[in-house]
């Protein structure tokens, strides 16, 4: 794991901010954060990474943060453990609401809107960027022309099940031909 204090950071007050216009930012770390990132999420690196938009204010005290995560990232294939890079250009949208509610109860329904958070004294875009990226990597990275293959167990003296025989329409292709075949006998 990587040393957290590395991980970018930029601090926002939102008390710092103006209310009533907005305010731009870019978040491009160097080469120790990316190495930090990478780290962090457990992928071989993250050879570019890139956070930039705006919060805007809503209302008295609510903001809407807008921005653009672009990164190049290099993960272990599934298959091969051979490095794979992907590149991800994802939009981020995020609203802070003074009067959010969290849920209470045992069992809670998940609301629609999953980008409503409750509004901080201090938002760490670092840690957008860093969430953002992580929801955004490839979950099972393949390298081109990785194939899993076939694997095939069975008891000794018994015929193995492969997995062209648990095709729902394997055999229907034989039926086909058979009856295709019948009908040419016919003519």
């Amino acid at each position: 794991m990587s040393d957290s204090t590395a991980l970018p950071q930029e601090m926002i007050r939102f008390a710092d901010l103006a209310g009533r216009k907005p305010h731009h930012f870019t978040l491009e770390p160097d080469a120790a954060g990316r190495d930090a990132v990478a780290g962090a999420l457990g992928i071989r690196g993250v050879r570019k990474l890139r956070l930039s938009g705006d919060l805007r204010p809503m209302g008295r005290q609510d903001w809407h943060l807008n921005a653009q995560l672009g990164a190049t990232v290099v993960q272990d294939c599934v298959v091969t453990l051979e490095p794979v890079s992907t590149r991800i250009d994802e939009p981020v949208e995020r609203t802070y609401s003074a009067d959010f509610q969290d849920p209470a109860g045992t069992e809670v329904e998940m609301p629609e809107d999953d980008a409503t958070e409750p509004l901080p004294d201090t938002l760490d875009l670092g840690r957008v960027m860093i969430e953002a990226l992580a929801l955004a990597l490839p979950t099972y990275p393949r390298a081109p022309g990785a194939q899993t293959g076939e694997a095939v167990f069975t008891e000794p003296g018994t015929t193995p099940l492969r997995d062209e025989d648990l095709r729902p329409f394997a055999g229907l292709a034989g039926l086909r031909d058979a009856l295709d075949k019948d009908a040419g006998d016919e003519d």
